[in-house]
Protein backbone atom coordinates (compact mmCIF):
# COMPACT_ATOMS: atom_id res chain seq x y z
CA UNK A 1 0.00 0.00 0.00
CA UNK A 2 1.39 3.48 -0.86
CA UNK A 3 1.28 5.24 2.60
CA UNK A 4 1.98 8.65 1.29
CA UNK A 5 -0.93 8.46 -1.46
CA UNK A 6 -3.28 7.32 1.71
CA UNK A 7 -2.10 10.11 3.78
CA UNK A 8 -2.83 12.80 1.22
CA UNK A 9 -6.08 11.13 0.22
CA UNK A 10 -6.86 11.53 4.04
CA UNK A 11 -5.67 14.91 4.22
CA UNK A 12 -7.49 16.30 1.40
CA UNK A 13 -11.08 14.79 2.00
CA UNK A 14 -10.55 15.36 5.89
CA UNK A 15 -9.96 19.35 5.17
CA UNK A 16 -12.78 19.30 2.16
CA UNK A 17 -15.29 17.46 4.93
CA UNK A 18 -14.90 20.08 7.63
CA UNK A 19 -17.83 22.80 7.88
CA UNK A 20 -18.87 21.44 4.71
CA UNK A 21 -22.93 20.52 4.36
CA UNK A 22 -22.14 16.84 5.39
CA UNK A 23 -21.12 17.52 8.70
CA UNK A 24 -23.48 20.58 9.22
CA UNK A 25 -26.22 17.60 8.67
CA UNK A 26 -24.49 15.49 10.97
CA UNK A 27 -24.18 18.08 13.72
CA UNK A 28 -28.39 18.50 12.88
CA UNK A 29 -28.83 15.03 13.37
CA UNK A 30 -26.94 14.57 16.43
CA UNK A 31 -28.13 17.90 17.99
CA UNK A 32 -32.16 15.92 17.90
CA UNK A 33 -30.96 12.66 18.95
CA UNK A 34 -29.83 11.05 22.23
CA UNK A 35 -27.85 8.40 20.39
CA UNK A 36 -24.86 10.16 19.21
CA UNK A 37 -22.86 6.44 18.23
CA UNK A 38 -25.67 5.72 16.04
CA UNK A 39 -25.38 9.37 14.11
CA UNK A 40 -21.98 8.56 13.60
CA UNK A 41 -22.13 5.49 12.54
CA UNK A 42 -24.42 6.44 9.86
CA UNK A 43 -22.54 9.39 8.79
CA UNK A 44 -20.27 7.92 8.40
CA UNK A 45 -20.82 4.53 6.33
CA UNK A 46 -22.69 7.27 4.25
CA UNK A 47 -19.26 8.70 3.87
CA UNK A 48 -17.63 5.67 2.46
CA UNK A 49 -20.11 4.87 0.30
CA UNK A 50 -20.11 7.95 -1.41
CA UNK A 51 -16.40 7.43 -1.55
CA UNK A 52 -16.35 4.18 -2.77
CA UNK A 53 -18.59 4.90 -5.70
CA UNK A 54 -16.16 8.50 -6.06
CA UNK A 55 -13.32 5.94 -6.29
CA UNK A 56 -14.47 3.09 -8.79
CA UNK A 57 -15.91 6.11 -10.74
CA UNK A 58 -12.73 7.89 -11.04
CA UNK A 59 -10.80 4.73 -12.01
CA UNK A 60 -13.36 4.38 -14.65
CA UNK A 61 -12.81 7.31 -16.28
CA UNK A 62 -9.05 7.44 -16.03
CA UNK A 63 -8.90 4.21 -18.28
CA UNK A 64 -10.91 6.82 -20.89
CA UNK A 65 -9.61 9.83 -20.09
CA UNK A 66 -5.98 10.88 -18.98
CA UNK A 67 -5.00 11.83 -15.96
CA UNK A 68 -3.67 14.44 -16.77
CA UNK A 69 -6.55 15.72 -18.21
CA UNK A 70 -8.53 14.99 -15.28
CA UNK A 71 -6.31 17.20 -12.73
CA UNK A 72 -7.01 19.80 -14.70
CA UNK A 73 -10.68 19.72 -15.58
CA UNK A 74 -10.67 19.21 -11.82
CA UNK A 75 -8.43 22.15 -11.27
CA UNK A 76 -10.49 24.06 -13.73
CA UNK A 77 -14.16 23.00 -12.24
CA UNK A 78 -12.34 23.92 -8.33
CA UNK A 79 -11.20 27.50 -9.47
CA UNK A 80 -15.11 28.18 -11.05
CA UNK A 81 -16.42 27.85 -8.07
CA UNK A 82 -13.92 29.71 -5.76
CA UNK A 83 -14.50 32.48 -8.35
CA UNK A 84 -18.45 32.21 -7.85
CA UNK A 85 -18.24 32.33 -4.54
CA UNK A 86 -15.67 34.94 -3.84
CA UNK A 87 -17.31 37.14 -6.74
CA UNK A 88 -20.11 38.28 -4.66
CA UNK A 89 -17.96 39.34 -1.57
CA UNK A 90 -15.69 41.30 -4.34
CA UNK A 91 -18.52 42.68 -5.58
CA UNK A 92 -20.32 44.01 -2.25
CA UNK A 93 -16.74 45.19 -1.05
CA UNK A 94 -16.43 47.13 -4.48
CA UNK A 95 -20.25 48.70 -3.69
CA UNK A 96 -18.99 49.52 -0.25
CA UNK A 97 -16.07 51.47 -1.46
CA UNK A 98 -18.23 53.48 -3.72
CA UNK A 99 -20.65 54.09 -1.72
CA UNK A 100 -17.85 55.68 1.04
CA UNK A 101 -16.67 57.50 -1.81
CA UNK A 102 -19.90 59.28 -2.88
CA UNK A 103 -20.38 60.16 0.72
CA UNK A 104 -16.63 61.53 1.04
CA UNK A 105 -17.55 63.80 -2.01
Amino acid sequence: MDFALLLSTFVTVFLAELGDKTQLATVAISGTSDRPLAVFLGSSSALVLASLLGALAGGSVATVIPSDLLQLVASLGFLVIGSRLLWPLLRDQEKESDETDQSNS
